[in-house]
């Protein structure tokens, strides 16, 4: 089935072209960056774009019966004109190079690398960097980083503890510089300051020391003021994990959520590490209540970007959607739960039905599989509001 993706936002300044084209880059774009502003990628991916922009239309007015074909034959257009599956996985190790570089915004950018998505904001008081990729990936997003700003690296925030997207924290603390040194006080630590909630920190105690998150909270927010605008941390209790962070950029309208969203999969819910099904749900409403769609005017390509800790860039429309999608299997197993179906027989009644086709990474973490067992475990040991009392 043709997956719906972000919105054409070639309307209104460069950083919309960019992402415009981050959901089909041109193939040279892959060895340069630049690439994606040319004459030519331009034109093919507004193919793509306009494609995609008319298959949904007709689809959304297309008897049922006809949509299959309709899809088959928008996916097959896509395929021909560059517009197929990321090959990311498929890439060498991560150089300066063969990274995407898309400007969001004048002031930050995003970093798609192989491992995970790396938020970048930058100015005059130097570099903020959430999350740092994979230790194999580091140095390649260092150099990245340098194209995008010569200043050093002031701030790292981590989203969450899997090594995806901690990993290249000890390469990152060692190229960065303390806002502030000297002065006695906790001002005598040199080390890049790495921000976390205090969950991260069981997780790295292998790590050398330079590595660990050295700024951690338990509390709801840590915030700061950096290159002209408020940074919020927002913690996120066993979503993903027990160890889970947003990070909203208040100025910018840019939040990145970490692994709370992955727009390639089902989420990846760790109930060994703690996270829960309604942990998972409570922070993506907490996403939507951050992100402002384009209104009144509707038809402006305009409103908050999401980075997802994985995949495309999204917007408070995407979010509703796949929140909305976890939260309606969720209450489908509650369902058989309640009717005292068992796991296998609540796996054999389906019900990620309709959402498989998009979401269901059977090579991947985020497996039909996965998901279902995480929601039937995280029901049963009452971690969620689940079987006891209804919704609200």
């Amino acid at each position: 089935m043709l997956s719906r993706c972000k919105r054409d936002n070639t309307r209104g300044g460069s950083h919309r072209e960019t992402l415009r084209l981050w959901n089909h880059p041109p193939r040279d774009s892959l060895r340069d960056p630049a690439a994606l502003l040319t004459k030519e990628g331009s034109l093919g991916c507004a193919l793509c774009v306009s494609i995609r922009g008319i298959t949904r239309r007709i689809m959304a007015n297309t008897k049922p019966g006809w949509r299959r074909t309709l899809a088959a034959v928008g996916s097959a257009l896509l395929l021909a004109h560059g517009g197929g599956p990321s090959t990311a996985s498929q890439r060498p190790a991560a150089t300066a190079d063969n990274l995407e570089i898309l400007e969001v915004r004048p002031s930050f950018f995003m970093i798609a690398s192989a491992s995970a998505n790396v938020g970048v904001q930058v100015g005059d008081d130097g570099v903020v960097v959430v999350d740092t990729g994979s230790a194999s990936e580091a140095p390649g997003i260092l150099a990245a980083i340098k194209r995008i700003s010569a200043k050093p690296i002031r701030y790292i925030i981590n989203t969450g503890p899997d090594p995806d997207h901690v990993g290249g924290n000890e390469a990152f603390a060692k190229a960065g510089q303390r806002f502030f040194s000297g002065g006695g006080g906790r001002n005598e630590i040199l080390t890049t300051p790495i921000v976390s909630v205090e969950g991260v920190l069981k997780y790295v105690e292998a790590f050398p020391q330079i590595a660990i998150p050295n700024e951690t909270f338990y509390y709801s927010r840590k915030y700061m003021y950096l290159n002209g605008e408020p940074i919020e941390v927002l913690s996120q209790p066993n979503a993903h994990t027990d160890g889970d962070a947003i990070a909203f950029f208040r100025r910018s309208d840019v939040v990145v959520a970490g692994d709370v969203l992955d727009t390639r999969q089902f989420p990846v819910i760790d109930v060994a590490r703690g996270g829960s099904i309604q942990g998972e749900i409570a922070a993506l409403n907490r996403i939507v209540e951050l992100a402002v769609p384009s209104v009144p005017d509707a038809t402006r390509e305009a409103g908050t970007i999401v980075v997802p800790g994985h995949g495309r860039l999204c917007d408070y429309y995407d979010v509703v959607e796949y929140t909305d999608m976890v939260t309606i299997i969720r209450d489908r197993v509650r369902e058989q739960m309640k009717a005292g179906r068992s796991l296998a027989e609540v796996k054999a009644a389906q019900p990620a039905k309709g959402y498989v086709g998009r979401y269901g990474n059977l090579g991947g973490t985020g497996t039909t599989d996965r998901f279902i067992e995480a929601i039937y475990q995280g029901l049963s040991q009452g971690l969620s509001q689940g079987l006891s009392k209804e919704k609200p």
